[in-house]
């Protein structure tokens, strides 16, 4: 299993570890860490708290068998054309070369794992799930910032585009497919449509990132809770219920109490780890700056260069897209997508 310490990974571990036990084996439990972590981490909103010592305690108590992969800065740089061509897209930077990096040495081990995806679209863990200011925003709850990226569009696509308007269609559109009774009040209708969003669009992200990233490697990973029949119960269990006891998922925490010690299972949410170190910061910053350099990038024909250097030169307290992507994501996003367009001879027609 993957395991990071918080609630997911550690009650899918817990259970096959359980099981195992019935059959005298050990679970073999994957872990992934960046180097100087403990020196650079800092906690913010989206990642309070680093994995390493939950990862430990839950190791220790499952007596798993403890694989840790320790990427450095240089690895994940070196790693961002690997990961295009696993996603055919550009994604989601070193998070997605991190993910790349760390199957390819889990499949040195086993051939199937278990991940914790999809819990937290289902059962509510998100932050926008329940901070009631975001929550109450109309749009994608996890995108607040359509102007900003559109003002770093090439002057000629800003001509021709209409970002906010087709950024509200896709919205709204996806709001449609939200099934409620009609006697359903405003509180539990809006959390309702934050569990559609969630799973047309931020689940679907994630599902394919983690098959690409897997099966790029070789490796196939299994994600217990995106059964179709659990999600298909807990769209129909109320919100109060879901958030038991005051808790981002406390229903699944109440639920799952005895088989997590008290420190992870009321651990607050904390997404798959990034990097802090600021070496990795210097070197997608120097590439994406030689990139814009080059008269000849095809990246000209999507941004404009200078509105691009401004946005990454400043730091903003809100993520260009998730949890994740601050600004050393957002500029290893864009050498991504310069590689892109020359590895697939893109062209943009407008």
């Amino acid at each position: 299993t993957f395991l990071s310490g918080g609630l997911d990974s550690s009650l899918i571990s817990a259970v096959c570890a359980e099981e195992m036990s019935k059959r005298g084996e050990s679970l073999h439990t994957f872990s992934v860490d960046y180097d100087k972590n403990e020196q650079f981490f800092v906690p913010g909103k989206f990642q309070p708290t680093s994995d390493g010592d939950y990862i430990r305690i839950m190791s220790d108590r499952l007596e798993s068998n403890q694989h840790w992969t320790v990427l450095d800065s240089e690895q994940l740089n070196n790693a961002l054309e690997a990961a295009t061509i696993a996603r055919d897209l550009p994604g989601m930077a070193d998070v997605d070369a991190s993910l790349l990096l760390f199957c390819n040495e889990i499949r040195k081990n086993v051939k199937v794992a278990l991940s914790g995806e999809c819990a937290d679209e289902i059962f509510g863990g998100y932050p926008w799930f329940t901070d009631p200011q975001v929550r109450a925003l109309d749009g994608f709850p996890w995108s607040q910032n359509t102007k900003l990226r559109a003002s770093i569009l090439s002057k000629n696509l800003q001509k021709k585009m209409d970002s906010d308007q087709y950024v509200r269609y896709r919205y709204q559109k996806t709001l449609e497919w939200c099934d409620v009774l009609p006697e359903t009040d405003a509180q539990e209708r809006r959390m309702k449509e934050m569990t559609v969003l969630n799973m047309r669009w931020f689940m679907q992200t994630l599902l394919d990132r983690k098959d690409r990233m897997s099966m790029y490697n070789g490796l196939e990973v299994r994600v217990p809770f995106c059964d179709y029949r659990l999600a298909e119960y807990l769209y129909c269990v109320p919100w109060e219920f879901k958030y038991y006891g005051g808790k981002e998922k406390g229903l699944l925490r109440y639920a799952m109490a005895e088989y997590l010690p008290n420190e992870v299972l009321y651990r607050k949410k904390s997404p798959y780890p990034k990097t802090f170190n600021p070496a990795y910061m210097q070197l997608v910053r120097n590439r994406l700056c030689g990139i814009l350099e080059q008269k000849a990038a095809p990246i000209h024909e999507v941004v404009d260069s200078k509105k691009l250097l401004e946005v990454i030169n400043e730091e903003n307290s809100w993520p260009w897209y998730g949890q994740l992507m601050k600004t050393p994501q957002t500029i290893a996003y864009f050498v991504q997508l310069n590689f892109w367009m020359e590895h697939y001879n893109v062209d943009i027609v407008v």
